[in-house]
């Protein structure tokens, strides 16, 4: 399974951006997404993730009622919509693929996209 991460970019604080997360391959509607970032200087810490199905949405609680994560099986496509961005939401986004166990730990993900640079400005 290859993943192909885009939509990042430069906004304002406040604003919006939607990430996706494209997959080639048949695995990918068998497999949990998980986005995770990493910002300058900091380990890559989870920031959002979803069932298989794409229900049962689970977030890191600093974006929590910002961020919603989504996944369509027909498209083989994951997505991060990020809405009232903030400076602190600036890092590269990672999309990943994990077939069990916990949704938080990055070594339960077996596939990793290349990342997309999101930068907030003030």
């Amino acid at each position: 399974v290859q993943l192909q991460a885009s939509g990042g970019g430069l906004v304002q604080a406040g604003g919006s951006l939607r990430l996706s997360c494209a997959a080639s391959g048949r695995t990918f509607s068998s497999y949990s997404l998980g986005w995770f970032r990493q910002a300058p200087g900091k380990e890559r810490e989870f920031v959002a993730a979803c069932h298989w199905s794409g229900t049962g949405a689970y977030y890191v609680d600093s974006v929590k009622g910002r961020f919603t994560i989504s996944k369509d099986n027909v498209k083989n496509t994951g997505y991060l919509q990020m809405n009232s961005l903030k400076r602190e939401d600036t890092a590269v986004y990672y999309c990943a693929l994990a077939p069990s166990g916990s949704y938080y730990a990055p070594g339960n993900y077996h596939y990793w996209g290349q990342g997309t640079l999101v930068t907030v400005s003030s």
